[in-house]
């Protein structure tokens, strides 16, 4: 008797998968169009884009002109003394290719100068892809389009720090 319902239900279930295999040839799966991204600026000709790196946070403005970079008012080489943190907030133009063609403005706070030079650099690259979507290839190939997650560990309860514990004493 067992053996019999066995029988059965097998023969249910490749009848179902046949007509299941017939409705899902019948079915045309669409082509899969790839994003079209619009150009996004104001009514200045400014492109916008937001930078986060560890707990800074970066408004960033670009526009048409003649390279130019100021960082809360300030020149680049004033507000980021490093060359590193410099080189950093100038990389996804050069990743680009279109450095010396944009001026650059931006409002930054929060955490230090290598968050910041960070979120700069963000947000740039957010910029520039929303003023010329033709430039996302290059800027998310360089690995500047995605934010950076890593941020510091909080500090647990019964620990000197996030994962730093108090020396063992064996007596």
């Amino acid at each position: 008797m067992l053996v019999v319902a066995a029988k059965r239900l097998v023969r249910r279930c490749l009848s179902s998968s046949a007509q299941f295999a017939e409705a899902a040839a019948a079915v045309k799966k669409k082509p899969i169009e790839p994003m079209k991204r619009e150009r996004i600026v104001d009514e200045y000709e400014r492109a916008y884009g937001t930078g986060k790196r560890k707990t800074a946070i970066a408004r960033v403005w670009v526009w048409k002109g003649t390279g130019t970079v100021t960082v809360n008012s300030m020149p680049l080489i004033a507000y980021f003394p490093r060359i590193s943190h410099c080189e950093d907030v100038v990389a996804p133009f050069v990743a680009a290719d279109v450095a010396c063609e944009f001026d650059m403005a931006c409002t930054v706070r929060g955490g230090g100068k290598s968050g910041q030079a960070g979120a700069v650099r963000h947000g740039v690259a957010r910029a520039l892809q929303n003023f010329n979507p033709d430039l996302r290839p290059p800027l998310k190939e360089a690995g500047f389009i995605r934010r950076d997650a890593r941020i510091v560990e909080r500090k647990k309860p019964g620990r000197k720090k996030a994962r730093k514990m108090k020396q063992w004493v064996k007596r």
